[in-house]
C-alpha cells in the first residue's frame, strides 16, 4: 500500500477521532451515539497502521488494491451509521407524535376543566351572594 494513502487514512481517521470528541465537549454530540464514530474511526486508524490485516481482508472481500478495501470498509461502516441514526429518527418522530397527541388531550381536558371551573364558580358566588343577602 502507499504510503501517501496510509498517511491520510490515518490523519483522516485522527480528525474524525478530534472533531467527535470536540462536539461531546461542546455538548453537541451525546455520548451513547459518539460511540459507534469512535469505534469506525479505531477500525479505520487499525486497518490503515496495520497493512497485513488489511491486505488480508481486501483478499477476503476480492479486491485487489488494498486501499480500496479500506474505502470499501469505510463506507460499509458509514451506512452502518446512517442505519443506526435512521432508527433514532424513526423512534424520536414516533415519539413526538405521541406526546403531540398526549398535548392535545391534557389541553382539551384542561380547557373542559376550565369551563366546568368557571360555571361552578359562578354558582358558588351566586349562592354566597344569597346567604349574604339573607342575612341582612
Amino acid at each position: 500500500m502507499n504510503y501517501r494513502i496510509q498517511i491520510f487514512a490515518i490523519i483522516g481517521a485522527l480528525v474524525a477521532v478530534g472533531l467527535i470528541f470536540e462536539l461531546i465537549r461542546k455538548r453537541k454530540l451525546l455520548e451513547q451515539y459518539s460511540i459507534l464514530w469512535f469505534v469506525s474511526a479505531v477500525i479505520l486508524i487499525v486497518l490503515a497502521v496495520w497493512r497485513d490485516l488489511l491486505e488480508v481482508i481486501a483478499r477476503i472481500m476480492g479486491v485487489y488494491y488494498a486501499p480500496s478495501a479500506l474505502f470499501l470498509i469505510a463506507l460499509f461502516l458509514g451506512v452502518i451509521l446512517f442505519v443506526h441514526f435512521t432508527l433514532v429518527i424513526s423512534k424520536l418522530t414516533r415519539q413526538n407524535v405521541r406526546l403531540a397527541q398526549e398535548l392535545g388531550l391534557l389541553r382539551a381536558e384542561l380547557e373542559e376543566l376550565r369551563k366546568s371551573g368557571s360555571s361552578s364558580e359562578t354558582g358558588e358566588t351566586r349562592e354566597e351572594n344569597e346567604k349574604s343577602d339573607n342575612r341582612k
